[in-house]
């Protein structure tokens, strides 16, 4: 299977101030293609040359699950986001947010901070149980809650490519800003 980066249903610079046109280019037309680039190298003649990303994710080692993971993680990622974003969850996932953490609030405010304490490089993610249940957890490096046997939601790059250039060391704010233009359509629809 050859994997390719998706369209974005918004143009390079409709996220900012909260994502700048000249992080997206970076981020999402360098970095994320490279991972695809990389993958699409290193698969070939193995086991996953013909697997879903999900199963290579779940099942690989070393540089085919970093390229990989690094491809869910930024698919889900990127897709996320709307210039029209922001707001909060309706529904179902409203009502699991609620139950899990009492409110909306207090749920960005366990997010923000799960993914302001890790360490280096990652991934602060929602995901949900096959019982439906939410937890926010996360991952160093390219790490996604499909290994743990979870469905992810929502993922937050803590990565410091995907924040510096608009917020430099201050990955809190960058945190606290992509509420802004959330899709939680697109999120809903994962859950």
């Amino acid at each position: 299977m050859k994997f390719e980066l998706p369209k974005l249903p918004y143009d390079f610079g409709a996220l900012a101030p909260v994502i700048g046109k000249e992080t997206v280019e970076l981020h999402y037309g360098k970095h994320f293609q490279t991972y695809i680039t990389n993958l699409n190298n290193l698969i070939p003649g193995t086991k996953f040359e013909n697997a879903d990303l999900e199963t290579i994710v779940k099942e690989s080692d070393g540089a085919i699950f970093n390229n990989a993971g690094q491809t869910l993680n930024h698919n889900i990622y990127f897709l996320s986001f709307s210039p029209n974003g922001g707001g909060a969850p309706q529904g179902k996932l409203a009502e699991a947010i609620n139950a899990a953490y009492g409110n909306f609030e207090n749920f960005k405010k366990e997010f923000v901070a799960a993914g302001v304490s890790v360490f280096g490089s990652g991934w602060v993610w929602l995901a949900k149980d096959a019982a439906g249940k939410l937890q926010v957890s996360k991952e160093a490096n390219a790490g996604n809650p499909v290994t743990k046997g979870l469905v992810p939601l929502l993922g937050f790059d803590v990565w410091e490519h995907s924040y510096y250039l608009d917020y430099q060391n201050r990955r809190a704010d960058h945190l606290n800003a992509l509420w802004q233009i959330i899709d939680w359509k697109a999120v809903e629809a994962r859950y």
